[in-house]
């Protein structure tokens, strides 16, 4: 069994290597799975189960998933993680996204418990070197970067350091709709981009670009 999940944790590691540094711990005579430092699923026996919360166990019901079963001194205790079969494994995106889901809901029940409402890096996404550019930027908090969108914020950055890319405004717009940046969901990521595009295209041309208006998107 130890042989099955060690290949099952290298099978995990691989597939959901965009949520971040993916490690491992024991627990519930497995294997705790982490993508940096926050557990959102457990491999045992060689399977892996995702961890839900009660926003998410509907979705998972509905497609099927069935509990983890864990006995602790011979009683059996229904948890809330969900067995992923072969058949979901398949679907690698859909996998994915799920995964990526379990991961946010779980840093907003930190959130919650630690009463870190309006931290930046407490965001998905932004770390500390982030934040400190955000602060020097004007952007002091979480409320911040929401109220002025990704566009802007991004602009205020660059007149920081001007050699930002692609990477950090999709960054931006991942911390702000509660998404990895390599999780973005399509619509998003393609606005994203096509603002990007724009805005380096007037930049070369010597033209700084203004967005106009209140900030009510990315």
């Amino acid at each position: 069994m130890k042989r099955m999940s060690t290949r099952r944790i290298a099978q995990a590691k691989n597939c959901f290597a965009a949520l971040g540094a993916i490690t491992t711990r024991s627990q519930f005579g497995g294997y705790g799975l982490l993508a940096e430092g926050v557990m959102f699923a457990v491999i045992a026996e060689g399977e892996l189960y995702l961890r839900a919360t009660a926003s998410m166990e509907p979705a998972f019901r509905a497609r099927g998933m069935v509990n983890m079963v864990y006995s602790k001194r011979g009683v059996p205790i229904t948890l809330r993680y969900y067995w992923v079969d072969e058949s979901l494994w398949r679907e690698r995106n859909e996998l994915v996204g799920l995964a990526w889901q379990a991961v946010r809901e779980a840093r907003r029940e930190q959130r919650l418990k630690a009463g870190d409402h309006g931290r930046l890096k407490a965001l998905p996404n932004i770390d500390v070197n982030m934040e400190r550019l955000l602060w020097r930027a004007g952007i002091r908090n979480a409320y911040d970067l929401r109220l002025h969108g990704a566009k802007r914020s991004y602009l205020r950055l660059l007149k920081q350091q001007t050699n930002l890319g692609l990477r950090v405004l999709l960054s931006l717009g991942g911390a702000i709709a509660g998404y990895h940046q390599a999780a973005l969901p399509a619509e998003l990521r393609s606005e994203l981009v096509r603002w990007f595009d724009h805005t380096m295209a007037m930049r070369r041309h010597g033209h700084e670009p203004v967005i106009q208006g209140p900030s009510n998107g990315p």
